[in-house]
């Protein structure tokens, strides 16, 4: 029978909730942004490297690399505090990037919502029902 996870799918997830504490709780640079995620750690076959993507929330993009220059400058001290919480021989050298996928995200809402509300004053130019009274009706009617 097949391991359910991989050692480097544990890893990658240990290290993902001990990053995360370490980040809220240790470190103290005032230069640093406070709502920090981890939102991924991808750790290599061999162990060796990974590859740790943090999210800062409500921070303007030209201020994103110099936080990340302040993570990566902490990398010794971080991965120093990793290697006395994790029970691993090895503990993989570190480095921080930057995921833009919760950016995309929410800048993809917005344009749907755009998009939906364009549509809804279109029909309501052209005398047709909007869309939220016509479904309320129908669902009346049954």
């Amino acid at each position: 029978m097949a391991k359910e996870f991989s050692r480097v799918d544990r890893l990658s997830q240990q290290m993902q909730q001990e990053i995360a504490v370490i980040l809220q709780r240790e470190i103290k640079d005032p230069r640093l942004h406070n709502m920090i995620t981890v939102s991924d750690v991808n750790v290599s076959r061999d162990l060796s490297h990974a590859k740790i993507y943090v999210t800062f929330l409500g921070l303007e993009a030209e201020k994103v690399k110099a936080n990340l220059d302040i993570l990566n400058d902490a990398v010794g001290y971080i991965r120093s505090l990793i290697a006395k919480r994790i029970q691993a021989r090895i503990v993989p050298t570190i480095r921080f990037y930057f995921d833009q996928s919760l950016d995309q995200g929410i800048r993809m809402a917005n344009l749907v919502e755009q998009v939906r509300r364009d549509d809804e004053k279109r029909r309501i130019e052209a005398g047709q029902e909007p869309e939220r009274k016509a479904k309320v009706d129908k669902d009346e009617e049954e």
